[in-house]
Formats: C-alpha cells, structure tokens, sequence
C-alpha cells in the first residue's frame, strides 16, 4: 500500500481504529493511576480534511463525516476530541491517533509516539508541542519498544498501526509483538491490519497466532463484501489482554458504526486465541 494519510484522515478505516482505540484508552482510566500509550507509527497528529487531498479521495466525508451527532453513547469521547479540534462547528481537522489520545489523556497519563518519516516526525512534533505528558520521536517505531517497554507505569498500551508497504508487513509485525510481550506481558497492544484478500489476512492471524502469546481477540469491519487483493475491503484490530468486556462492547457498538458507514459488508469480534 502506498499510503500517505492526508489522503485517507477521517475514512471508515480511522473510524474503526479510533472507535476501537477511544474504548482501551477509556477502560485505562477506570483506576486512578497514571498509565502510557506508546504509538508505534503515529504519523503527523492531525489532518487537514478541507485540503486538497483529502478532498480528491472524498474518504472523509463517507467515514467520519457521515457520524457528526450520531455516535453511539460509548463513544462519545471520541466525538468530542474531534470537536474540540474544530470549536466553530465545521470539521476542517481531524485528529490522527495521538491527537485523539492526547485528548483523553489525564494528568497523569502520558503518551510516547513515534514517527520515521521525516517530515511527517516533523508535523507531529508541532502539532502535539508544548503538552508534558506528550513525548514524540523521530525513530523507527519497532526498534523503540525495545527501550520503551516496560514503562514505568506498568499499565498501558501499544497501538501497532503501520502501513503495511512491506511485503513482509505481517512477518515484522509478528516479531515486533512477539518481543514487545516478552519484555512487557501484561501490557495490552492493538494492532490494525488492513484487509484486502481474505488469504492474506488469515496469513496475518496466523503470524500472530505462531507467537504463542494467548488472549488475541480480533475485530473486523468490512465495507465491501468482495476479496479483492488490489483494494481495502475492510480493516481489522488484534488485541492482546483486551480488557474484560470489551469483546462484548465492541460486538454492540462496531455494527452500529458499520449501519453508518457502509451498506455491504459487516463486523466481527471474535478470538483468535483465547487464554
């Protein structure tokens, strides 16, 4: 996938990532103490939906300007991190991931977030500076776990969210996580995946399934029922050490989000690996 964000910012696949990242990051704030979020490939933090690139792909206004006012209960923080972006009304800007959890941040939480490309680590230092509890970083985003995990928290997350332009995407991944685990087991880790042919994301279920880690639980949205290799079908997320419920959760709130977005296609929530 050749993927540059501005393009994309605020589609169907932000959507379900950001409802699904917006429910870990509120069930993190169920206990008083503080806890990170470590953002893999955070990208440049907000995104200009009126620009003209998001307006050549229209990707924003059949994702998430098609939810304005009509998001289910459970997600309204992440309803009003977006509109906090935008205080007159009208959405010009859409936050990426660590927008979105710099918002749902507590004072005592913090966020790390990495970025290798260049000039987007650039945008996303500007965008998110002058915030204490914000840490962002112009590094691979794989290699960082290695010096970020565990934190000195102990409680937390990690979004895994690449853009799969390798070819061995998944494999990295897979590697990444497996290592990531073996340093920090009790942590929880979301990663999202495309899903073009559905081949290729069983390969991918597979890879994380090899890593012997128990307690993935995968949830899927697919906007066009066909298995097409050479286009986004639909998206999906694995979870390792979910919180308690949040498969039930998601069973009730991502067919909602799917009923307004699309009109083929479907949710699951299922495990992948149980304990």
């Amino acid at each position: 996938m050749n993927y540059r964000h501005a393009f994309h910012a605020g589609n169907f696949a932000d959507v379900f990532k950001h409802a699904v990242l917006t429910l870990l990051v509120e069930r993190l704030k169920a206990k008083d103490t503080g806890f990170a979020v470590i953002d893999t490939h955070a990208g440049a933090g907000l995104y200009d939906v009126t620009s003209a690139e998001a307006q050549r792909t229209g990707e924003f206004a059949r994702g998430y300007g098609q939810l304005a006012g009509r998001l289910p209960a459970e997600l309204a923080a992440y309803g009003a991190a977006v509109m906090a972006l935008n205080p007159k009304g009208a959405i010009a800007v859409y936050p990426g991931s660590p927008a979105l959890v710099r918002h749902l941040l507590r004072p005592q939480d913090r966020l790390v977030a990495c970025e290798l490309h260049p000039d987007d680590a650039a945008r996303l230092k500007r965008n998110l500076a002058g915030d204490r509890r914000v840490q962002c970083h112009h590094r691979d985003g794989y290699a960082a776990l290695k010096a970020l995990l565990p934190p000195k928290e102990r409680r937390g997350l990690v979004l895994i969210d690449p853009p799969f332009e390798a070819a061995d995407e998944r494999r990295i991944v897979a590697r990444a996580l497996s290592l990531a685990h073996g340093r920090w087991p009790t942590g929880t880790y979301a990663i999202w995946y495309p899903i073009k042919a559905a081949s290729e994301r069983d390969l991918f279920h597979g890879e994380l399934a090899s890593t012997g880690i128990r307690r993935l639980l995968a949830a899927e949205m697919l906007v066009d029922p066909g298995d097409r290799a050479d286009r986004l079908n639909g998206c999906g997320m694995v979870i390792v050490n979910p919180p308690y419920g949040l498969d039930h959760t998601l069973r009730s709130v991502l067919p909602v989000l799917h009923r307004l977005l699309a009109a083929e296609g479907g949710t699951a929530v299922d495990w992948l690996v149980p304990e």
